[in-house]
């Protein structure tokens, strides 16, 4: 069935499958000690710099467990959006893991800024209060949104004059650089990211993530982290293979910007209606809007995808690396027959 709810329901990419099955070729040493691990490895210091330590994980979930234990102690305190995955789609379990206070923070865009954040930088060194220490950016944001490079430094400057860490979720990292037209070294270690998780599931690998630390304290710790955290692949290679083509003649900018152009083309066609509504700026693959209750029913029933706010009948559309141009013609059909 195909669908504008989610690039997590998309396929896999051919390249992506191929290095998956080339990794399948004979034995190969467990936990990460393979020619596909260390390769992959390099790929991402060729990447995000030779400061850049990677530990590759199952899943998202895991990645900004395992980024965030690595940050902080219990007695600290996670600040964020109050739309982050970390807040909203993770079940708790960045603070049940980390043990620390998750502080969210309400905007209007799903984007954090220094503005918002300095009235959470109080108590410090005070006991009766959890201590800040780390600050969750997602790039891109919940609602789609960007942050610009100054953006993301701004924050970092913040936080690093009160001896705290920046942390992004980087699951849609490669949109954000395909609409910002930059290298995701530039966004993340350049911006002044102290931790990062980088994923690919979005948009075109199969599975799997990793933990890339540009702090060496950060880094002392993580290999420790992972494995408490049940993030530590037995058969790695399964999991590394899948970044060397997707590091690759930029595949994964490649990618992104499929995500981001059937997302332009999906608002072109959204707009022709007065009675669909934007809700935020279209950034990257993702569109939030607000359309009537019938055709919604309509709508529905053509396709699955996710509500963002029933009160407000506020839906969420996800474009993938592999939509095509037939799903928004034939998106652009059932408009056009729902409306009249």
């Amino acid at each position: 069935m195909r669908s504008f709810a989610s690039d997590n329901n998309s396929g896999v990419h051919p390249l992506i499958l191929a290095a998956i099955s080339q990794a399948n070729n004979n034995h190969a040493t467990g936990y990460g000690d393979d020619p596909w691990t260390a390769e992959a490895t390099q790929k991402l210091n060729a990447v995000f710099g030779p400061e850049a330590t990677s530990f590759f994980v199952f899943n998202g979930t895991g990645a900004n467990s395992v980024a965030l234990q690595a940050a902080t102690r219990s007695f600290h305190s996670i600040i964020c959006a109050e739309t982050a995955h970390i807040y909203v789609d993770e079940c708790g379990a960045p603070a049940r893991m980390t043990g620390c206070t998750v502080t969210a923070i309400p905007t209007t865009d799903g984007k954090l800024t220094p503005e918002l954040i300095k009235p959470h930088l109080h108590n410090f060194g005070v006991c009766h209060h959890p201590q800040p220490k780390v600050v969750y950016i997602s790039q891109v944001s919940e609602l789609g949104t960007v942050y610009t490079i100054e953006e993301v430094k701004a924050i970092a400057d913040l936080l690093h004059a009160h001896n705290m860490y920046l942390h992004m979720d980087g699951a849609r990292l490669a949109n954000a650089c395909a609409f910002l037209k930059c290298t995701m070294k530039q966004l993340t270690v350049d911006a002044g990211v102290d931790i990062l998780s980088f994923g690919g599931t979005k948009n075109g690998m199969m599975m799997g993530e990793a933990v890339i630390s540009f702090r060496e304290e950060l880094t002392e710790n993580l290999q420790y982290i992972r494995k408490q955290s049940a993030q530590l692949a037995s058969k790695m290679r399964y999991l590394s293979a899948q970044f060397i083509p997707y590091l690759e003649n930029n595949l994964w900018l490649e990618n992104a910007m499929r995500a981001n152009i059937s997302a332009q083309k999906v608002v072109e066609i959204l707009q022709t209606y007065p009675e669909i509504k934007l809700t935020q700026k279209m950034e990257s693959n993702q569109i939030f809007f607000t359309i009537p209750t019938e055709p919604l029913r309509k709508l529905q029933e053509k396709y699955f995808f996710y509500m963002w706010n029933e009160a407000k009948n506020e839906a969420r559309f996800v474009t993938s690396w592999d939509t095509t141009g037939e799903d928004i013609a034939n998106l652009e059909a059932t408009l056009k027959n729902i409306f009249g």
